[in-house]
C-alpha cells in the first residue's frame, strides 16, 4: 500500500499537506515537552537531563519497529522507503559542526525554530547563525564542493553495512537503547543540577 504519494495513494499536493499538519504536530509536541529549553537540551552533554536522549531514541525505535512491522505486513513497500544519499566526508564533518553549535548554543535546528516559536530570544539568535551558515555554505560552494561530495557511499542501510537481517538490528538496536537508558540515568543521578 504505501509510500502514499509514490503508489498515486494520494496526490503530491495531499502528501506535503499531510507532512505539514504532521510537522505542526511535532513542533507542538517538542515544546510541549520542554524542547524549546536551550539548558534543557544542552544538559544532555552535562549529564543532568537527559530526556533529548530517551526521547529521540524512543522515537527511532518506535519508527523503526513501526516500519518493520508494516512491512510485514504488506502495508509499506520498504524497497520505495526514499533513503539519504551518504557522503561520509561531509557526514563526519557536518556532524561535528552541528554538534560543536548544539553544545555552544543549545539548540539544534529544529528545536531552534521551536523555541522561536514561543519568543525566546536565544533561538532566534540561534536561527541568525544557521542562516548565517548556509549563506557562507552556499556563496563558498566551489570552495568545499569536493569535500561535500567526497566518500559517497550510496544508500546503504545499516543492517545492510552489518550484514544483518532487518529483525535482528532492530532487536540488537533495543538493547543498545535499553543500555544507553540506564546510563542516562546513571548520569542524571552522578550530575544532578536543582533547578535551570
Amino acid at each position: 500500500m504505501g509510500p502514499l504519494a509514490i503508489n498515486e495513494l494520494i496526490s503530491e499536493n495531499t502528501n506535503l499537506f499531510l507532512a505539514f499538519i504532521i510537522g505542526i504536530g511535532f513542533g507542538f509536541i517538542l515544546e510541549q515537552s520542554g524542547f524549546s529549553s536551550s539548558r534543557k537540551l544542552a544538559g544532555v552533554f552535562y549529564g543532568y537531563d537527559t530526556v533529548v536522549l530517551k526521547v529521540f531514541f524512543t522515537a527511532a525505535i518506535t519508527a523503526m519497529l513501526g516500519l518493520l512491522f508494516f512491512s510485514l505486513f504488506g502495508w509499506i513497500d520498504m524497497d520505495l522507503v526514499y533513503v539519504n544519499p551518504t557522503y561520509l566526508t561531509s557526514a563526519i564533518v557536518g556532524g561535528m559542526i552541528m554538534g560543536a553549535g548544539f553544545i555552544i548554543g543549545g539548540y539544534c535546528p529544529g528545536t531552534s525554530f521551536c523555541g522561536a516559536s514561543i519568543g525566546k530570544i536565544d533561538a532566534l539568535v540561534f536561527i541568525g547563525g544557521l542562516f548565517i551558515g548556509v549563506f557562507i555554505f552556499g556563496i563558498g560552494y566551489d570552495l568545499w564542493d569536493g569535500m561535500y561530495m567526497a566518500k559517497f557511499l550510496g544508500s546503504p542501510k545499516v543492517s545492510e553495512t552489518l550484514g544483518l537481517t532487518d529483525g535482528v538490528f532492530a532487536f540488537l538496536l533495543i538493547i543498545v537503547a535499553l543500555g544507553m537508558f540506564w546510563v542516562a540515568e546513571w548520569a542524571e543521578k552522578k550530575f544532578p543540577r536543582a533547578e535551570y
